[in-house]
């Protein structure tokens, strides 16, 4: 039992530390099993027991473990192949970083001078039946004298009830998420942005250019200490309280290039959706050309096929980026260009279109895995300099429109969180679970080239999704703010609210009165963390 009696133990250790969740019943059985069979005495049968207990051990141990489902991991395995030796390396250090390799060296070292003179297999097995009998007569501990407070309470509220007006108070119920989460999508399903036509002066027409942005949080700005840079000031509308709904980069796509209706479960988001769902396509309606531009070359999973489907509008352009200097590579070793170079490039051939252009950028600069140039930071200690860059051109470029004489409304949208702190479910840069920290972004409006006095920020912070945002979007169109006399303030008021609901295949997350929960791949709702 020397090798099996580490397994249990450094599974007792990630138990402990949070990082799985043990099915008692099986690891006992199999622990006895284990030791059962420890005497076997032919060689061959010694192997296939080593043999048939990995076959199951390792499996175990994954289904426990706060990880991906494997199913994930077989779907993703063929853009798993793409990161670089780099992006591996620094994976392999977030999951298991250097001084825990130390320190279990050491715990190794010191468990086999120890299991020469004590059966250490007798005290895993004890530990593998006292841990879950404690827990467990916790947690029916606590239940019991939850009952009975709520008994006391109980009878305290019947009693008072009785004492005034005889009324009975109504007994406190289960909160029931699966209700909550249908209701949420029911009204979601029937909520929907028209937009009327762009002005026919064109001293009132303008450009509407949205900047999607890959790994950017309320969170990650905290943990960058990036706060409080100047763009964030800059915008006349700022949503405090965003849900980006997603967490990884092709469902965010679809999501903003949707946004006219309300958020669409995850499975739904690749089934076709009702024309007048399509941003791109309104804009077109009302008068705007569309064309669509990255800093990346779009390849990975898809992602370009995926912008093509979801635009709404047949051969919307994708605006070459290879005059852009490239500014630093991506996880897969790809180049990612200069964000103020390619959109700056972009700008100078704008004036070939007549009449309005509606963009649509995408960025991944912030991506986990990225590479600077003659740098050795990780990606995660290179992130406070690369928001810093990137929210400094987008100022810069915004100045670059004013500087010309033409008007633009700039959206600033984050496609999810970077997930730089990380959890005690996730080590930092996972975002299989799209918890608030990763999906509540900053998102902000700026008008450029509006000649009256922009006034104070308007904050929203009410609960906002990219409905928010295409009303927003309709009320500046179909009432232009750079005709005479216009008021900023007034195109954000009664914007629609969305509660936040993050959504990944197979997982949803709720924010609740005192936290959030997490509905897990197998339909069970378990409190966040």
């Amino acid at each position: 039992m020397t090798v099996w009696n580490l397994y249990f133990i450094v599974k007792l250790y990630l138990f402990a530390g949070g990082h799985l969740q043990p099915l008692w019943l099986a690891n006992l059985g199999f622990a006895l099993a284990l030791a059962a069979s420890s005497t076997l005495r032919r060689r061959s049968l010694r192997i296939l027991r080593n043999l048939l207990g990995i076959a199951l051990g390792v499996p175990l141990m994954y289904h426990e473990a706060n990880v991906p489902p494997f199913s994930r991991l077989t779907e993703e395995f063929g853009n798993l192949t793409t990161f670089s030796f780099g992006y591996w390396l620094e994976l392999a250090q977030r999951f298991v970083p250097p001084m825990l390799l130390l320190a279990a060296l050491g715990v190794l070292v010191g468990y086999l001078i120890v299991n020469r003179w004590v059966r250490v297999a007798t005290f895993v097995l004890i530990a593998l039946v006292a841990i879950p009998l404690w827990h467990e007569g916790g947690a029916v501990l606590a239940q019991l004298r939850g009952a009975a407070a709520g008994a006391t309470r109980a009878n305290g509220n019947a009693n008072a009830n009785a004492a005034g007006n005889g009324a009975n108070a109504p007994a406190a119920q289960p909160l029931d998420h699966n209700a909550a989460l249908a209701a949420f999508r029911t009204q979601e399903s029937q909520r929907q942005v028209s937009f009327g036509h762009l002005a026919a002066d064109a001293n009132q027409q303008f450009d509407v250019i949205v900047l999607h942005i890959c790994s950017l949080s309320w969170d990650d700005l905290d943990v960058a200490k990036a706060r409080n840079h100047p763009l964030l000031s800059h915008f006349d509308y700022l949503f405090t309280n965003f849900s980006t709904a997603a967490s990884y980069s092709g469902p965010a796509a679809i999501r903003v290039l949707r946004a006219s209706c309300g958020q669409q479960a995850h499975a739904d988001l690749y089934k076709d959706a009702p024309q007048q769902c399509y941003l791109l396509a309104d804009l077109a309606q009302a008068g705007y050309t569309p064309q669509t531009l990255l800093n990346h070359d779009g390849h990975f999973d898809n992602f370009l096929q995926l912008i093509h489907d979801n635009a709404g509008v047949p051969n919307v352009p994708l605006i070459a980026n290879t005059a852009a200097p490239v500014a630093m590579h991506a996880f897969d070793g790809s180049p990612i260009r200069d964000d103020y170079a390619t959109l700056a490039a972009w700008y100078a051939q704008r004036s070939n279109v007549a009449g309005p252009v509606a963009l649509y950028y995408n960025t991944i600069s912030l991506h986990d895995g990225n590479r600077l140039p003659n740098s050795n930071l990780s990606s995660i200690d290179s992130y406070p300099l690369r928001v810093n860059r990137l929210m400094s051109d987008f100022d810069r470029f915004a100045d670059l429109i004013a500087s010309s004489g033409r008007r633009a409304v700039i959206v600033f949208v984050p496609e999810h969180g970077a997930a730089l702190r990380g959890d005690t479910n996730q080590v930092a840069g996972l975002r299989e679970i799209p918890t608030p920290r990763i999906v509540h972004g900053p998102v902000g409006v700026r008008v450029v080239g509006f000649q009256g006095s922009h006034g104070a920020t308007t904050v929203i912070d009410n609960p906002s999704s990219f409905l928010a945002v295409a009303q927003l979007l309709s009320n500046l169109v179909s009432n232009s703010p750079f005709k005479p006399g216009a008021s900023l303030s007034q195109y954000a008021a009664n914007l629609p609210q969305t509660q936040m609901v993050g959504e990944n295949e197979g997982t949803v997350t709720m924010k609740t009165a005192s936290g959030y929960v997490v509905k897990t791949p197998d339909g069970v709702w378990v409190d966040g963390k």
